[in-house]
């Protein structure tokens, strides 16, 4: 666990920061001295979320998929905090489908919150910590299935995917600005919104859960305080990376759709 005071001084903004992991990460911060920016498209989540961090908070309504609305984030943050320091891409939509039944609509909502919306809060974060000239770190969320598929999620698999090579590029291209940029890849973790989409059921969830070599789902803490050491000066030569957390689910590569049978 990180000392309190690492962050001292510097300005985070987390998107999906009103619930679940977002929220985590966001008090993990702001544990460890950060002020915090919390992004998403409901108020009220993030208000509560500002009302629990340790330190200095913002809720700024976002649609990360709209180019506008990222940008007047970044500028909200930076009026009202300061500057940007860190980046933390969590926002993500996500249900259980199989591929021949997913709509374009569908494909369209996950793809466009994730990717689209990884790469316009990149981009306008990345373009302040440009301008700032000390460096950066930028952190998206991903999922074990951007590498061995998931059936049942190709919208999410392949958007994820997408976040992984857009991470990899930007580590090369944001090096010469000191920007870091890596990924974390959760599994299985007992939170609100993963849990209504993945395993809706108890026999569901005990069914993931018996998946993973370690025998039980992630806590949100848990990966928040990774997440948070990725971010850090401690990891001050880390870009470009991928550090999965999640007891060795990925190994198993279990389908989040139970009992997937061919059709006849």
């Amino acid at each position: 666990m990180l000392a309190e005071g690492t962050f001292e001084g510097k300005v985070a903004i987390v998107t999906g920061g009103g619930s679940g992991l977002g929220r985590a990460v966001a008090l993990e911060l702001g544990r460890l001295g950060a002020s915090v920016a919390v992004a998403g498209r409901r108020p009220e989540p993030l208000d509560e979320t500002v009302a629990l961090l340790a330190g200095t908070g913002l809720a700024v309504p976002t649609d990360v998929r709209d180019p506008e609305a990222v940008d007047a984030l970044v500028a909200a943050t930076v009026e009202e905090l300061g500057r940007v320091d860190v980046l933390v891409n969590n926002a993500a939509g996500n249900f259980v489908v199989r591929a021949e039944d997913l709509s374009p609509n569908g494909w369209r909502a996950v793809v466009s919150i994730v990717l689209d919306g990884g790469f316009l809060c990149s981009r306008a974060a990345g373009r302040q910590m440009i301008a700032q000239g000390d460096g950066g770190a930028v952190l998206s969320v991903i999922a074990s299935y951007a590498w061995t598929g998931g059936p049942g999620t190709v919208h999410s698999a392949a958007a994820k995917a997408g976040l992984v090579a857009m991470t990899r590029t930007l580590a090369v291209e944001w090096a010469s600005h000191r920007i870091r940029a890596n990924c974390i890849c959760p599994g299985p973790t007992d939170t609100e919104g993963a849990g209504a989409a993945l395993w809706p059921t108890e026999g569901d969830r005990a069914r993931v859960a018996s998946t993973v070599p370690l025998g039980r789902l992630a806590t949100p803490h848990e990966i928040a305080v990774w997440a948070a050491a990725l971010c850090s000066p401690h990891a001050g030569y880390i870009t470009g990376e991928t550090l999965t957390i999640d007891g060795g689910h990925w190994l198993e590569q279990e389908s989040y759709l139970p009992a997937l049978q061919p059709r006849h």
